[in-house]
């Protein structure tokens, strides 16, 4: 069986790609036991510096004040950018060009600018004094820098589809407005899920920026604890496995989303497509008329 992209593996194959698999499993294991001898060699294991992350108020404090936040934080950031990345995605890919180029600038520009210091900008721009604050601040920044990745991701997804659709679609009188969005936009979307989805996840983790202008979120909690307890390796190992299980529940959601929508949930049979184009639809060879 064969899909439209790659052939599937073989048996020597996938018998060496369980034999990497192993391998790459052992050495994570090795380095795991490792981490935990040193730990446990320097003291690190004791229940003293782990008792806030055991005790009902921090853990609250992590959960809802820290890990809720955050993922608010990402989801606004992502749907503004979708929204931002959509918009300039298509203002890039017009004829006319005063709508393109100041696309074209806008795009380039804050696809540029890390995104802490667009973080920093923006929080002492209209942030301070009673502006938006650091929370929003955050948000707008990742919404700008996402939102310009997105833009580069519909173009390209717009680009990819085959220039026949729209020729095609010209060809019985639709205007660019209507092609763009009845036809070329919806063959796009298979196509730009994936980073979209990538992009989530990238959003999710900077938001961790955010600390240093005092935004509330998971890394503002985790500082706190630390400054308090002074547990600083315990306290990352528990922020990164709070941003990892989260990050692998928001892809999995995403995932289950994307198949939904688009509805390929397994490689195409192209072996048995053209077995059921030469038997015909009665399962007998085609007669030729």
């Amino acid at each position: 069986m064969s899909s439209v992209l790659y052939d599937h593996p073989g048996p020597r194959t996938r018998a060496r790609h369980r034999l990497y698999s192993l391998a790459a499993a052992l050495i994570l294991l090795l380095l795991a036991a490792g981490l935990l001898w040193r730990m446990w060699e320097y003291d690190q294991l004791a229940y003293e510096e782990w008792e806030p992350f055991l005790t009902p108020a921090y853990i609250e404090a992590l959960l809802v004040d820290g890990l809720w936040r955050t993922v608010q934080m990402a989801l606004l950031s992502v749907s503004f950018a979708v929204v931002f990345g959509l918009v300039f995605g298509v203002g890039k890919l017009s004829n006319h060009a005063w709508i393109s180029w100041p696309s074209w600038l806008v795009v380039e520009f804050f696809r540029a600018v890390p995104v802490l210091l667009l973080m920093v900008f923006i929080f002492f721009l209209v942030g301070v004094g009673g502006g938006i604050g650091s929370y929003w601040s955050v948000v707008f920044a990742l919404t700008l820098y996402n939102g310009s990745v997105l833009a580069e991701v519909f173009r390209a997804g717009i680009n990819a589809v085959p220039t026949g659709q729209a020729e095609a679609a010209y060809a019985i009188g639709m205007r660019k407005t209507q092609v763009m969005t009845l036809v070329l936009l919806p063959q796009a979307v298979k196509i730009m899920l994936p980073a979209i989805i990538s992009q989530m996840v990238v959003a999710l983790k900077d938001t961790s920026l955010g600390v240093y202008i005092l935004a509330p979120g998971l890394t503002r909690v985790g500082e706190q604890i630390e400054d308090e307890f002074g547990n600083t390796v315990q306290t990352a190992v528990v922020l990164a496995l709070l941003y990892i299980v989260t990050n692998l529940v928001l892809t999995w959601l995403a995932t289950l989303a994307q198949r939904r929508l688009v509805g390929e949930r397994k490689p195409i049979d192209v072996d048995a497509l053209a077995s059921a184009q030469v038997m015909g639809p009665t399962g007998r060879h085609g007669e030729q008329g």
